[in-house]
């Protein structure tokens, strides 16, 4: 595993507590609480929260939301310098658009024993073997972040039965 658990800054607890704050809003429409935020030179450059229900498409998670919004208030798609804070563990696709975006630095909350592409199952955005790496961050505000997931989900199971 190539996780890296670093000594966060006050700058990174605020920034993820802004992606813990679209993962609620999420979870207010009914999707997975999932948020993320870009950051560049200190400035917030891109947002995301999960729309896969709303936009009918698996390819609506909040990192790739989030970095598209960065690339386009940017103007240029490779966000070098810039951190992607997100309160899960991102999945294959997503750390692949990281990877392929050049993102210098991913900060997570929960990791993601299921599907997590950044430690947890796989390793893609720490793989030498690819073009780019990302230095990975994981663990910062995690209880927070996994009790939205697993409230999020109780609530949907108690819908359900």
């Amino acid at each position: 595993m190539d996780r890296v658990t670093a000594s966060f800054t006050p700058d990174d607890s605020r920034h993820m507590r802004r992606a813990l704050a679209l993962a609620a809003r999420a979870a207010d429409d009914g999707e997975v609480p999932v948020g993320a935020v870009v950051v560049c030179g200190g400035a917030v450059v891109g947002r995301g929260r999960n729309l896969v229900e709303a936009r009918h498409s698996a390819l609506a998670h909040a990192e790739m939301i989030a970095l598209a919004q960065a690339a386009r208030k940017l103007g240029r798609w490779r966000l070098t310098g810039c951190t992607l804070y997100v309160t899960l563990e991102p999945c294959a696709m997503c750390a692949g658009a990281l990877v392929l975006s050049r993102i210098d630095r991913l900060v997570y909350a929960a990791a993601d024993p299921k599907a997590g592409a950044c430690g947890s199952v796989l390793t893609v955005a720490a793989n030498r073997k690819l073009n780019h790496t990302a230095a990975v961050e994981g663990g910062l505000l995690a209880e927070e972040a996994a009790a939205l997931l697993k409230d999020f989900f109780r609530q949907k199971r108690k819908r359900r039965g």
